[in-house]
């Protein structure tokens, strides 16, 4: 490609996915002459969580909501900073120890604003998706973590309630 016809292929989105994510495949997607900064975040399954052995993940997904949006948090980090491109990707099902559970990705002409952006993206995507994470854990148990509805319902005495 010649300097006067910039690559464009920086493009932006947001997906929900079943099966192991492509980095390598978002990472050529995101191949912009134009950008010098290029910062991927990957959230990845760990064994471990508030001092108890994890052994697997599980994100359950209100797909048509996550995907607007996601859509909608990707638009503001556009309109926020000077960026070409975003990307989030999220799986949801089972997830083993080491898989990705999540990438954000954003290409831009310089790196402030591409680690801000992506910071933002992630940042939003944990608090106003609807993704729900059940953690597995070695001795059998299994329990749902990170639920801020849960969290606020029992600090409010609603579960009582229900």
């Amino acid at each position: 490609m010649s300097s006067s016809t910039p690559d464009r292929k920086a493009s932006s989105g947001f997906s929900i996915v079943h099966e192991p994510i492509d980095l390598a495949a978002l990472r050529t997607r995101f191949e912009d002459q134009r950008c010098g900064a290029a910062v991927f975040f990957e959230g990845r399954v760990r064994d471990h969580n508030d001092g108890r052995a994890v052994d697997r993940l599980e994100y359950e997904v209100y797909e048509p909501l996550a995907l607007s949006e996601g859509a909608r948090i990707i638009e503001e980090a556009r309109v926020r900073w000077s960026i070409f491109g975003a990307v989030g990707v999220h799986r949801g099902g089972l997830l083993e120890l080491g898989d990705i559970a999540i990438v954000v990705g954003v290409v831009s002409p310089h790196r402030d604003e591409a680690f801000l952006a992506a910071r933002y993206i992630i940042d939003e995507a944990k608090q106003r998706l609807p993704i729900w994470k059940l953690e597995h854990y070695r001795d059998g148990d299994r329990r749902w973590v990170n639920c801020h509805r849960c969290a606020h319902a029992r600090s409010s005495g609603a579960e009582s309630r229900a």
